[in-house]
């Protein structure tokens, strides 16, 4: 053989290998499957502890919205669902295990929901042995056509509000102040990266602060977050369809997971693509007024952010 030759193997098999090396495509329909096995398996858990438990289809919790949501929204769920397993976990004496986080991607797709769905399913299992949980029942994914993302974040809503049946309790004020603390870090990041002076401070406190005001200040923030997608280009969600007449720290809890997953497209697109958002700390006694407060400050900074960016676009024209 001589080189010439030598030289066209080696291509050939550079390019079976990249092509044995694709990522296999996994669809939204799968991912549902996959959901759908999690509601079973917690509904076993819920037979275990005798917990009266209602299919979230028939509750009047259900979610009622048309919202066009992407991958990124549904994983972000999944990451709800793993602190409220550790909950689970903390309640019956076992330790907690710091849910899995990722680098900031412009689009993440459908795959990365899945292996998170398999961690949660990896949880449960171990949850069940540890606990002596018997499982009868040998769950096969079945086949489902026409799923949405929308479809997958109902699913694993009713899956977030089965282990808030299972904890007998939602998530608390603390919990939230957690994760607003890790949109503080994010933000604290993107503008020491666009070198921004952060002269910004904490706003005033207001005594008579409840979960509906935490509520709609943090749709200021997502409106806010929108606005600067749309001065970098990233395509942005609607959260309409998300509140209720009732609002509760867990519902507020859901709108800053949201939150911290619409700033990861943002730093993805700014070069932060490593800069991987810190875990939550976990606080005691905080009140729907600490997480007020630090909303408003995250809203200074977002806009300190906003006017950078405008004013480098200014300067491109």
């Amino acid at each position: 053989m001589n080189i010439f030759q030598k030289i066209i193997q080696c291509i050939v098999l550079t390019i079976i290998s990249v092509s044995t090396l694709q990522a296999v495509e996994i669809t939204t329909n799968e991912v549902f499957s996959e959901v759908k096995i999690i509601q079973n398996k917690i509904h076993l858990i819920h037979k275990f502890f005798n917990v009266n438990h209602i299919h979230l289809e028939e509750s009047s919790k259900k979610l009622e919205t048309n919202a066009v949501l992407k991958p990124r929204n549904t994983w972000q769920k999944t990451y709800e669902i793993m602190i409220k397993i550790n909950i689970l976990r903390n309640n019956n004496n076992l330790p907690i295990i710091e849910p899995v986080n990722m680098d900031p991607v412009l689009n993440l797709n459908s795959a990365l929901v899945y292996e998170q769905t398999q961690r949660i399913l990896t949880e449960l299992n171990i949850f069940m042995l540890r606990l002596g949980i018997v499982n009868q029942n040998n769950f096969v994914s079945k086949k489902y056509k026409n799923k949405t993302t929308l479809d997958v974040f109902k699913a694993l809503n009713s899956v977030s509000y089965s282990l808030d049946e299972l904890n007998k309790e939602g998530l608390s004020s603390s919990h939230v102040f957690g994760e607003m603390m890790r949109v503080y870090n994010d933000t604290t990041k993107i503008m020491q990266h666009l070198n921004i002076n952060d002269h910004t401070i904490p706003t005033k406190r207001y005594e008579k602060i409840q979960s509906s005001d935490t509520y709609n200040r943090a749709v200021r923030i997502l409106n806010k977050i929108k606005q600067i997608q749309h001065s970098l280009g990233i395509e942005s969600v609607d959260f309409y369809g998300f509140e209720k007449d009732i609002l509760t720290s867990s519902d507020v809890f859901g709108m800053v997971e949201m939150i911290i997953v619409e700033l990861q497209p943002i730093k993805a697109s700014l070069g932060l693509t490593h800069y991987i958002t810190p875990a939550s700390t976990q606080y005691q006694d905080k009140r729907p007024i600490d997480v007020d407060q630090m909303m408003g400050w995250v809203l200074r900074k977002l806009i300190s952010i906003e006017n950078k960016i405008t004013e480098k676009d200014e300067i491109a024209k």
